[in-house]
């Protein structure tokens, strides 16, 4: 029966009612895959809904919708965040169009870690963690090395960390300076809590995070998800406030001549996105809001534009560094 439907779907007029997260070319174009036909279609991160291959090459959208307009203010102050950020560290203002790969050739080597929420499992595709990270590795190739856990797992994924900054000889620059390789962190309700757990633990080893990154934070027992430890450069935080599981609405730094927080930013839903049609039922029936932050391409494409930056910033500083070893 799934079969004869997925044929229907497939040869007749599919609607696309169940999209996958939506994926971003390296030419910057959007696409989404129905789970239905297995087509891939244009996608319009702006207006929340696919598109046709001609509306894709037009000229930015005139009209925005209210959900259109909230994003835009959520950019607009990342943006001026990022930018006072970026400039401090390398004097490179932040850029939210995505990088080719190939840009990283000679890039600091970076490692990014994400943690999915609940009980979902670290290979389950239908979930924006996972695919982000596919995403990521996909894009970059052996220029970014990107592992995906579990919350439960918090103890492989810090000793995989380890491992990894050890197999670099544990480079990093003096204290006045940034790292000299980076470690960025991810995760969404359960899994952002780990990440604040995860990167107190690197720091009680002097390992120094790039960036962490929490959607919907869930405090864990015996866990603080509010107080980004020293040794991160930059955090931030998206959350909700409606529904039985909602995330926290502030962090804050333990030192803030260390750490800037580029902000807590909140995500209000009236009806849920389109891409939750691919979660279970009881997510979406019980904790509406808590899911819909977790499936919205608005968010996550916030998110990879945070990790994406940072890795231009990377490369960015390796040819300087390049340049001036060769006078």
């Amino acid at each position: 029966m799934r079969w004869l439907k997925w044929i229907f779907a497939y040869f007749l007029d599919c609607v696309h009612r169940r999209i996958t997260w939506p994926h971003r070319e390296p030419a910057g174009q959007v696409y989404v895959a129905c789970l239905d036909c297995g087509r891939e279609v244009p996608y319009s991160v702006k207006q929340m809904r696919i598109i046709t291959a001609d509306e894709q090459l037009r000229k930015p959208w005139r009209t925005r919708s209210a959900a259109t307009a909230s994003l835009a203010l959520v950019s607009a102050f990342l943006l001026i965040n990022l930018t006072n950020a970026a400039r401090g560290a390398s004097g490179v203002p932040a850029e939210q169009a995505p990088i080719d790969a190939s840009q990283l050739h000679d890039a600091i080597p970076t490692l990014v870690v994400g943690f999915v929420g609940g009980f979902v499992h670290a290979d389950d595709v239908r979930y924006s963690e996972v695919q982000l990270a596919r995403t990521l590795q996909e894009e970059y190739g052996d220029q970014v090395k990107v592992e995906i856990f579990k919350n439960r797992d918090a103890v492989q994924a810090h000793e995989a960390i380890v491992e990894w900054w050890n197999s670099l000889g544990g480079n990093m620059l003096p204290q006045s300076s940034s790292p000299a390789a980076g470690i960025i962190l991810f995760g969404h309700s359960w899994g952002a809590s780990t990440v604040v757990y995860v990167a107190r633990e690197l720091e009680r080893e002097g390992i120094p995070v790039v960036l962490t990154i929490q959607v919907d934070s869930v405090r864990k027992n015996g866990e603080d998800d509010s107080v980004i430890p020293a040794n991160v450069v930059e955090g931030v935080n998206f959350y909700q406030t409606k529904g039985l599981i909602h995330g926290r609405t502030a962090i804050a730094a333990a030192d803030p001549s260390r750490t800037t927080i580029l902000g807590n930013f909140e995500f209000k839903y009236e009806k849920e996105p389109a891409a939750c049609r691919a979660y279970p039922w009881y997510d979406r029936v019980f904790f509406k809001s808590h899911t819909a932050i977790e499936c919205d391409p608005l968010v996550w494409s916030q998110v990879q534009s945070l990790i994406e930056t940072r890795l231009r910033r990377s490369a960015k500083r390796a040819q300087e560094e390049a340049a001036a070893a060769a006078y």
